[in-house]
């Protein structure tokens, strides 16, 4: 039980459950009743602005709350496919029915762990795609891709550490100033910490495994996670350790992508042109919505996760508290540049590139011609008008 994001892997689970995998196709029922149809033409119509039939949206991990605006904009209608492991609906938007459905395809382990880009590169039917910035700076080829707009504005992915083992540490450096190892799945992360001079070398240990279990063992070391996760599990769900964690964001330290943005191919970019001009504001919106009021679909989720029994676990408990932690901790917010939600800032790109470009090439992920920060993003589809904290 393990999560992915972009390059690196990362634990937000607390155990790992053991299941069978299921079967069939099961339905949800309607909840509600069905929306009304979205007037003709206008800006929540998405199937007269040349939207496909079903909209498809592609994870990079399992259901979780992080991944909240995808399945929100799922109607009541809603069916599970256990064996497939997706669900489908209306696409259904601010109360109105779009006039296309829309299906929600987990990540992970429900894929060969295979990455998004590389997903969206085999199967013509995905719409948007989840995709880090790192990962999308790999992606290259028939695999490239180009945002169109972020879900999450700062990366919640943490190093965190037990406050008793390194007392009075308020930093990763400080609690890494003791020579402990960092543990993470990846090697990015370490190496953008030690390029900052938050750890040596030496201490990386990229052997993480997305369990609680050396943590527990030996809470001497540092390990990944997220604060939208670990923080709330390892506190209320982990017997062995029921007690709270010091962490930190990477993010201080530079960890600047836009965690999983909305991705289209970049050779499907102009086929899709008229469907993403609504299609991206109505997501906008959509990540705004649902963390003013998350209930409904963080009950989709937890029902999402029990169906697909794959061995990740999660609860409504993990699931509130994540959708809270993105907004007081200010992981989703209004772009600081322009103040438009959803929307990217060019300076930002490029110190994206100018950061982790080097890392990648070193480490051989990027053997090619590094793209441009330009091509990585289009800000063209945003609605300048929506905004977090408005009406």
């Amino acid at each position: 039980m393990f999560r992915r994001t972009g390059l690196l892997a990362t634990g937000a689970a607390a155990v790992l459950v053991l299941a069978a995998c299921g079967g069939g196709t099961e339905a949800a029922g309607p909840a509600a009743p069905a929306a009304p149809a979205a007037p003709a033409g206008g800006p929540l119509d998405l199937a007269g602005a040349g939207c496909p039939a079903t909209v498809v949206f592609q994870q990079d991990w399992q259901p979780e709350a992080e991944h909240g605006a995808m399945y929100s904009v799922v109607g009541p209608d809603y069916t599970i496919d256990a064996a497939a492991k997706s669900v489908k609906g209306s696409l259904v938007a601010q109360g109105v029915d779009t006039g296309v459905d829309v299906e929600v395809r987990p990540g992970g382990p429900n894929n060969g762990f295979q990455p998004v880009p590389a997903l969206m590169a085999l199967d013509d039917s995905i719409t948007l795609g989840a995709v880090n910035t790192d990962a999308a700076l790999t992606a290259t080829g028939n695999q490239a891709v180009v945002a169109v707009t972020s879900q999450m504005t700062v990366s919640p992915q943490i190093i965190m550490w037990d406050p008793a083992s390194h007392p009075g540490a308020t930093t990763i450096q400080q609690a890494a100033a003791d020579g402990s190892p960092v543990v993470t799945s990846g090697d990015v992360l370490p190496a953008l910490l030690t390029a900052k001079g938050a750890m040596a070398a030496t201490q990386s240990d990229t052997s993480y495994e997305g369990t609680p279990a050396r943590f527990v063992a030996d809470p001497k070391i540092l390990q990944q996670g997220f604060a939208t996760a670990e923080p709330y599990i390892y506190e209320n769900e982990i017997s062995q350790w029921n007690k709270p964690i010091a962490f930190q964001k990477v993010a201080d330290y530079g960890y600047s992508i836009y965690p999983e943005p909305l991705a289209v191919r970049a050779d499907r970019l102009d086929a899709l042109r008229g469907c993403l001009t609504r299609l991206v504001p109505i997501m906008q919106q959509a990540q705004i919505d649902y963390l003013k009021n998350p209930a409904t679909t963080n009950a989709l989720i937890v029902e999402l996760v029990n169906s697909y029994q794959t061995g990740w676990s999660y609860s409504e408990g993990v699931a509130n508290f994540s959708a809270k932690a993105q907004v007081e901790q200010g992981f989703v917010t209004n772009d600081p540049a322009s103040g438009v939600f959803g929307q990217f800032d060019p300076a930002r790109m490029q110190s994206i590139v100018d950061t982790f470009v080097p890392i990648l090439q070193q480490q051989g992920s990027l053997p090619g011609p590094a793209p441009t920060a330009s091509s990585l993003y289009t800000n063209e589809f945003i609605d300048p008008a929506i905004k977090m904290g408005t009406p």
